[in-house]
Parts: C-alpha cells; sequence; structure tokens
C-alpha cells in the first residue's frame, strides 16, 4: 500500500516484533543498536511505513491514535494489543470515540484495531478480545468487526480499508494459533488477485444435497470443527465463516446457504461462553438470513455455557469444555 499512496502507521506494545515473533518489522544493528525498517525502504518516493513500540498504557495510546486517524484519511493507522483484553483498559476510548464520534460530532474514522483473540488454554486474563463488547456497540454501520482466518483475507481486509471510499473503524479479533496452524494458509494467486470475503463457504468437496446440518461459526474453532469433521470421516455437515460479524453480511449468507436449503438443522458454533462472544448480538441477523433460505430452520447453538469469567483456567478444564461442544455440533455420539 505503500506504493499505491498510502502512509501506514502501527503502534501498540511490541509490534515492532510482534508479540507472539509473527512480525520481524524492524532490523537492530548489534554494532550501534541503529534500528531498520524494510518496509520503510522499498522503493523512492514510495509512502511512509512507521512502527512504534508503544506504553503499556492502552488508553492513551488507542486516544491518540483515534485523533491522529480522524485527521490523515490517507493513512491505514493500525493499534495492535498485546492481547485482546489488553483492550479492557481503553474502554472509554471505544465508548466515548471510536464508536460514536461520528454520529456525534461528523468526525470520520478508519482507525484500525488488531485484537488477538482465541482460546488456547491460557486462562481468563489472555483469551478474550471482549468480542461482546464491541458487538454491543454496533449501530447505524458505526464500525467494522471482522474475524479473518487466513492470510490473504487479513491482507484484503487490511487493503480494503484504505482502498474503498468509506471512512469506519475497523475492530479485528485475531485468533493466536492461527499465526502457525498448519492449515491456516493461502495461495499466492489469493493473496494477489483475491479480495476480501464477508463469508466463506465449505471448502471440502461435500454433496450439498446429503448435507444434514449446517455449522456456522468464526475465527480459530473453525480449525477445530474442521480438523475433527475430517478425523471423524463425517461427509453430511457442512461448516460456513462468517468472517464479518458486523455490518453483517445477511446477502452473502443467503446465498451461501442455498445449496445447503435441504439440511434439517442449522447452528452455530462459538468457543466463547454463551454469554460472550457472538450468540447474543447476532443470532437475530444469524436467524433472520436462515429463515430466507429455510422456514422451517431453528437457530441452534454449540460452545460453552454461561460463565463469569471469560475463559477456564486449567488447560484440562479448557480442553473437556472444548471436547463437549465439538461433539455436540458434529453430533459425534457415545
Amino acid at each position: 500500500m505503500v506504493e499505491q499512496g498510502y502512509n501506514i502507521r502501527l503502534t501498540g506494545q511490541d509490534v515492532g516484533r510482534g508479540t507472539f515473533s509473527h512480525r520481524h518489522a524492524v532490523l537492530h544493528n548489534q554494532k550501534d543498536g541503529e534500528a531498520y525498517v524494510p518496509l520503510d525502504n522499498m522503493s523512492e518516493g514510495q509512502k511512509r511505513f512507521e512502527i512504534y513500540d508503544s506504553l503499556l498504557s492502552e488508553e492513551a495510546v488507542l486516544a491518540f491514535e483515534y485523533g491522529y486517524s480522524t485527521t490523515t484519511p490517507t493513512t491505514l493507522v493500525i493499534w495492535e494489543a498485546q492481547f485482546g483484553d489488553f483492550a479492557n483498559g481503553a474502554q472509554v476510548v471505544f465508548d466515548q470515540f471510536i464508536s460514536s464520534g461520528e454520529h456525534k460530532w461528523g468526525r470520520l474514522c478508519s482507525l484500525t484495531m488488531l485484537l488477538p483473540h482465541g482460546y488456547e488454554g491460557q486462562g481468563p486474563e489472555h483469551s478474550s478480545a471482549r468480542l461482546e463488547r464491541y458487538l454491543q456497540l454496533c449501530a447505524e454501520h458505526n464500525v467494522q468487526i471482522c474475524v479473518p482466518s487466513t492470510p490473504a483475507q487479513v491482507y484484503h481486509m487490511l487493503r480494503r480499508q484504505m482502498i474503498r471510499p468509506l471512512r469506519k473503524p475497523m475492530v479485528v479479533l485475531s485468533p493466536k494459533s492461527l499465526l502457525r496452524h498448519k492449515l491456516a494458509t493461502s495461495t499466492l494467486e489469493e493473496l494477489s488477485d483475491g479480495r476480501f470475503r464477508t463469508v466463506l463457504d465449505e471448502i471440502d468437496t461435500l454433496n450439498p444435497k446429503k448435507v444434514r446440518r449446517v455449522l456456522l461459526c468464526s475465527g480459530k474453532v473453525y480449525y477445530d470443527l474442521l480438523e475433527r469433521r475430517r478425523a471423524e470421516e463425517i461427509e453430511d455437515i457442512a461448516i460456513i465463516r462468517i468472517e464479518q460479524l458486523y455490518p453483517f453480511p445477511a446477502k452473502y449468507l443467503e446465498k451461501i446457504l442455498k445449496p445447503y436449503a435441504g439440511a434439517k438443522e442449522i447452528y452455530w458454533v462459538q468457543e466463547e461462553p454463551m454469554n460472550m462472544g457472538a450468540w447474543y448480538s447476532s443470532q437475530h441477523h444469524m436467524r433472520r438470513a436462515a429463515s430466507e433460505v429455510n422456514s422451517k430452520w431453528q437457530l441452534e447453538y454449540a460452545g460453552r455455557d454461561h460463565s463469569a469469567s471469560p475463559a477456564a483456567g486449567y488447560m484440562a478444564l479448557h480442553l473437556k469444555q472444548q471436547e463437549k461442544f465439538i461433539r455436540d455440533a458434529l453430533d459425534i455420539q457415545g
């Protein structure tokens, strides 16, 4: 994008290296300590690629980046939380400015917030970006909430943020384990020629007419379901990914659901507890889209039970909970 006329500004805790060693954007000379940013030195006349490791003061940093984004429409301004739950300390900025600034003051903003989110059994403090909070703030197309599941989707999502004539804040839930997941890959053609798709269809060669159950999901849980379905050799349950939860892509979902109109059941599957995640805030969107395809469908839930804590504090309990809802979703008996 820096060669297409757009500046990029990335801030957050340890963003130069990446908290999960997923980024090596800054190189350091071990002899004199000088820093070098390759992406800021690709070609003569390119736009700036700026990257800043910030202090652990999420409220101050995010508030500054919000203001920066409102005044620089040709810059992709990104704030990355070290863990998704680190954004908790900046919740007032989301409430007062990011979600409502355009409606209250006419201030356009295209700030992008990357919040690592995914249940890997690391306990309640490092497992949740509180997706439900951001969905509760959504109305009148004020914010975008995305959960990309492939490298190509991440790339096209970020590029879309600048090339289309629309300035809206974007909250991105990015599962940590997918950084190195063997199935979370993209081809060069998907990166160079594709686009961001708000809904992704089934990828295995299932016969739509033989599908008896459809699963809707977002994020890392898709790969948990996919791997288990393949291991169990289940061929009558389809899995569809919703990559953008708001604005909800109802028409795209309806189009992808139509081949499975003969299925008897449809489920929403999430790894978050029932009172968190997307279930309460998005189920009405899913139900409406599903009813347009099959009026007899009753959207069911498969996931963790209600919980006061975002995640279990013990790995054994985490795995037990996951095993239960995966078996429920895939209708594995015994």
